[in-house]
């Protein structure tokens, strides 16, 4: 069988590295990011792929750097590795590495690419709507996520999906896809595809774009927001001057507005009436409603300053959101 040199950090990565490990494939070595220091207690802690390559017994390499790392690189050579696959590492693959292994370098991408090349494609999909997506394995060259393609599985995005569980579904399928992949290198049958000029770029996220902007963002986008940033950073507005997270947002069906909002229907359903970001409907019993651009959203599950993730009807047993109040 191919002897295999694993790259990964995450835990999506750790599916991969699991999904080898239990068909057999021999692991010369596991590459992972540095510990980092994590919680109130800034505590070091292992990447999920460390932890479970000690737990087999695997030897680990954790350089803060790889490009010019000629004793990491010697280090990697000397182990003469077939195949070095590469998931969800965290640093570009310098032209020295890539072309170590006999059968090069296998990457396996959260996405169906070439759309959303880069760092964050899971992340990308959801918060820009998309219904379908998928994992894809390419063999790596110097540019990023830009190489020949071999194997594409499609998954469909459920509405309500977010980025955390579609994650953690895709790290399944991409586990399973990575050993199919080596199973044709093994036997020959690997094919290559080009990827083509047709691209789209999924760059890492940026904590300025989790501010709900009610002005320019529909109801839709901002749900497509919340489910897309669940459970990385939280999307998040302001009242009074104080930060709230939302990880759970609903948008309303005509026939759910009818029936919450009988009188106020007759005048402002198309939405000309009411400022984007008003405070419609604030019960402890029935929850929170927003008007927002192109809809009204029901708060389902949010998070103030300073204080845990907690179902809207909760909060608001213990905290103020008048109806009328605009969210900043």
């Amino acid at each position: 069988m191919l002897k295999v040199l694993f790259m990964g950090t995450p835990d999506f990565a750790l599916e991969s590295l699991k999904a080898i490990d239990e068909a057999g494939y021999p692991i010369l070595g596991v590459v992972t990011n540095p510990d980092r220091p994590k919680g109130r207690g800034m505590k070091m802690i292992a990447s999920p792929v460390k932890e479970y390559a000690l737990q087999r017994g695997f030897s680990v390499e954790q350089p803060e750097k790889i490009r010019n790392n000629e004793e990491f690189i010697q280090k990697i050579s000397q182990m003469k590795p077939d195949v070095i696959c590469v998931v969800a590492y965290g640093k570009i693959l310098p032209k020295s590495i890539l072309e170590i292994p006999k059968y090069g370098c296998i990457n396996v991408h959260g996405s169906l690419l070439p759309q959303y090349r880069g760092a964050a494609p899971i992340q990308w999909a959801v918060i820009n709507g998309e219904k379908v997506t998928g994992v894809t394995t390419m063999y790596m060259d110097v540019g990023m996520d830009t190489g020949d393609m071999i194997l594409k599985e499609e998954v469909a995005i459920g509405e309500e999906e977010t980025t955390g569980e579609l994650w953690e579904r895709l790290s399944k399928v991409g586990g399973k896809l990575l050993v199919k992949t080596l199973e044709q290198i093994e036997k020959g049958t690997v094919k290559r595809e080009k990827q083509g000029e047709n691209f789209s770029v999924a760059p890492m996220l940026d904590k300025s774009m989790a501010k709900i902007d009610w002005e320019n963002q529909t109801a839709k986008q901002i749900k497509d927001l919340v489910r897309g940033l669940n459970s990385i950073m939280g999307a998040y507005t302001f009242h009074e001057g104080k930060k709230i997270k939302f990880w759970k947002v609903k948008v309303l069906t005509e026939e759910e507005i009818m029936l919450l909002f009988p009188d106020f229907i007759e005048y402002s359903y198309k939405m000309k009436d009411i400022m984007p970001g008003t405070i419609l409907f604030s019960s402890d019993k029935k929850g929170l409603y927003v008007m927002a651009k192109e809809g009204i959203l029901e708060i389902v599950e949010l998070q103030g300053e300073n204080a845990k993730r907690m179902k809207a009807t909760d909060f608001l047993r213990g905290n103020e959101l008048p109806v009328g109040d605009v969210l900043e």
